[in-house]
């Protein structure tokens, strides 16, 4: 298996409420660090991203479904499929929500980490852009079930995050349609 950076503490923390088995999208995977985890914890993993070189490293050493798309600029690959988790970490692209949050099975877990209003002090990402607005995380996921919710300062490296586990109503209903800040 090719060396990896670790998974992210948070992916890790919650990944325990996925049953064996269960069906994971790891959305903008990049290299696999999460899919790699994912997988080795005995669930099938659907990794999309538009690196071809790092899905083909990734399909070349790891199980599962590897899908190479541009999601901000071509067709959404996932169209009418929905999964037991859905984890985004270290990405952003507000126009992506609706399609991300009904890639959620009803029931199932949001796990999403990335940047925040703040990073920028400590380098990049730094464009508004690319951060989340304080409190958007919460917003994004009203009307879910929400386990935790974190923002703030991380170290090593010194970073600004938000980080939500969520999960689903089982009814299927999606979070307001309310404009984010």
């Amino acid at each position: 298996m090719s060396s990896s950076p670790a998974p992210s503490p948070w992916i890790t923390r919650f990944a325990p409420l996925l049953a064996a088995g269960s069906q994971v999208l790891d959305l903008a995977c990049g290299q696999g660090r999460h899919a790699r985890y994912l997988q080795a914890q005995g669930l099938q993993v659907t990794g999309v991203d538009r690196d071809e070189a790092a899905l083909r490293a990734l399909q070349s050493d790891t199980a599962g479904e590897w899908l190479l798309a541009d999601i901000e600029n071509g067709a959404w690959p996932l169209d009418g499929r929905a999964f037991d988790a859905v984890v985004v970490t270290n990405y952003l692209w507000r126009p992506l929500w609706p399609r991300i949050l009904a890639s959620v099975a009803p029931g199932g877990l949001l796990l999403y980490e990335t940047f925040a209003q703040g990073n920028e002090a400590y380098g990049k990402p730094s464009r508004p852009d690319f951060l989340l607005q304080p409190g958007e995380l919460l917003q994004v996921c009203a009307g879910w079930s929400v386990i935790a919710y974190e923002a703030g300062l991380l170290r090593h490296p010194e970073r600004v995050v938000q980080r939500i586990a969520a999960r689903r109503p089982l009814d299927g209903s999606q979070p307001p349609a309310a404009p984010l800040l």
